[in-house]
């Protein structure tokens, strides 16, 4: 690969993330963990001494540098501002740290912000009583969300995740010839299920987001302990959309389990505010669009060299013709009676 096309991540060693750190007056001993993130790169960074920003006990932070030219600087402070305000309201988010004024900063070509760590396990979805607390959380957070819309940071729909993660898969030429028909006539005919589906819900209420509520990014402080329960974390994918986005991602298993776990998240959102049940025959659409967008996700990041490691299959035949038979099973899924709570 010319050095030209090299990925701007491969700058980004240890000295740089100290140095980057340095520059907002961190100082950091020179241990390092790495966290799991494939879009952004993520430490964990023990500190010399306090620092007075707010940092977590034992002197430890996160620093996030964001994925170049993913999000613009206006997009990330919009993010920043609305976990501060979720903050402000109580609710338990972590969001960055203002040092120096500021939450993001800028140091070697890199965008980065800074964080308070904060442990934590997943929850126990299992228990419904876990789920009515994150259901009652959710019902705050969206309380909050409603109150303005982002001006810099895009809708979660059709076009957003849906036709331009075809253009960019097309554009590519990530779909190879044998699969490229199939494909496309199963993304065309979901598409057109999924449009019939929004259609049929009517007026759908746009609110500030999470975006990304899957269990990975909700840390569950057990009872009994300081700050228990949930601690939601990773807004990176805040967008504007319907509520029940940040539902559908807790549930799983078959449909008789899925029901009894919607209704637990509805049951304690209900406690703070009313949810909108015309919506729940958005999930499989919303479940259709996130499965297209993953595909246009994994192309747009292949020059990165983590992902042609860790997806080494992405590209392949079989891998489309997984991706064709999904489709279909999310066009008769859609097609189907909605779950209800």
């Amino acid at each position: 690969m010319p050095h030209k096309a090299r990925h701007a991540y491969e700058k980004l060693t240890p000295d740089v993330v100290l140095d980057a750190l340095a520059s907002v007056g961190l100082l950091g001993d020179g241990r390092l963990t790495a966290l799991s993130s494939y879009e952004n790169r993520v430490y964990q960074v023990h500190l010399e001494a306090p620092t007075g920003t707010g940092a977590a006990a034992g002197d430890m932070v996160v620093v996030k540098f964001y994925r170049p030219g993913r999000w613009s600087d206006l997009q990330i402070v919009e993010e920043h501002a609305f976990a501060a305000e979720l903050m402000e309201a109580e609710i338990p988010v972590v969001g960055a740290l203002v040092i120096k004024g500021q939450t993001l900063h800028h140091f070697d070509g890199f965008s980065f912000s800074v964080s308070p760590r904060r442990g934590g396990r997943r929850p126990e979805l299992e228990d419904f009583s876990v789920l009515e607390w994150i259901g009652r959380f959710l019902a705050r957070i969206h309380t909050v969300g409603s109150r303005a819309p982002f001006q810099h940071r895009p809708a979660l729909d059709l076009e957003t995740f849906g036709h331009a993660s075809r253009k960019v898969l097309l554009a590519g030429n990530y779909l190879p010839l044998d699969m490229e028909s199939r494909w496309l006539k199963a993304f065309e005919e979901a598409m057109n299920v999924a449009q019939a589906v929004f259609e049929s819900v009517g007026e759908i209420r746009s609110l500030r987001l999470h975006g990304d509520c899957h269990p990975g990014n909700i840390l569950w402080t057990p009872e009994g302990l300081e700050g228990a329960g949930p601690h939601f974390v990773d807004l990176d994918d805040a967008r504007s959309g319907p509520a029940v986005q940040d539902l559908w991602m807790l549930l799983s298993g078959e449909r008789a389990q899925c029901l009894q776990q919607l209704g637990a998240l509805v049951d304690g959102y209900e406690e703070f505010r009313e949810f909108p049940r015309s919506e729940l025959a958005l999930i499989e659409p919303l479940r259709t669009l996130r499965l297209v967008h993953y595909s246009a996700w994994l192309a747009q990041r292949w020059h990165d060299p983590i992902f042609p490691i860790n997806f080494p299959w992405f590209g392949s035949s079989d891998y489309w013709k997984g991706q064709v038979d999904m489709l279909e099973e999310q066009t008769e899924a859609m097609q189907a009676a909605p779950l209800v709570a």
